[in-house]
């Protein structure tokens, strides 16, 4: 598994979903219950800050930077910029060192679902690419813990054993309706 590939397919797939946006009202809703399309942005954006620090700084912060100057796509350029410069080791979060492939992952599963989720609250159903989804839900799976149900992720939904790799990766996050035909 390439960890920087997988990055910038998911940021290529979130970028697709963000350029939907367009200028209609940011309250719409999403399927994070408690955020709206304009939160949901705003933590797409603090997502590649952080993935932006670790690449260029070897450190991310523990708090979220409030400058929404930039947007998506130069937020995104700037990320696959810096993994193609050679990215370090080992990045700091907090005082905690993580290796730089494991915030690459991530990144990929955050950035890719968020895009997902952004096209919902668009109306402008945009699956994520199945070989995408096939190679991100192992990984989720060993990233979201029974502990960050509630917290950060919503219980798992169920899904037929036939389902496509898209929907069970949405369904293993707690998205609901997300079961392409």
């Amino acid at each position: 598994m390439n960890s920087g590939e997988l990055l910038e397919r998911s940021l290529a797939y979130a970028w697709g979903s963000v350029a939907e946006v367009g200028d209609g009202p940011l309250e719409r809703r999403t399927p994070c219950a408690a955020w709206d399309l304009e939160h949901l942005l705003g933590h797409l954006d603090d997502s590649l800050d952080a993935l932006y620090e670790g690449l260029t700084g070897g450190r991310i912060g523990l708090l979220p930077h409030t400058d929404r100057a930039c947007g998506f796509r130069t937020r995104a350029g700037a990320v696959l910029g810096a993994w193609s410069a050679g990215p370090p080791e080992r990045v700091l979060v907090g005082e905690r060192p993580l290796d730089v492939r494991v915030m690459a992952v991530v990144g990929a599963v955050e950035i890719a679902v968020h895009g997902w989720d952004v096209a919902q609250a668009c109306g402008r159903p945009r699956p994520i690419p199945v070989a995408l989804a096939a190679e991100l839900l192992p990984l989720a799976r060993c990233l979201v813990a029974d502990e960050d149900r509630g917290v950060r992720f919503a219980a798992p939904v169920a899904v037929p054993d036939r389902a496509r790799p898209d929907a069970r990766l949405l369904a293993f996050l707690g998205r609901r309706d997300s079961f392409p035909g």
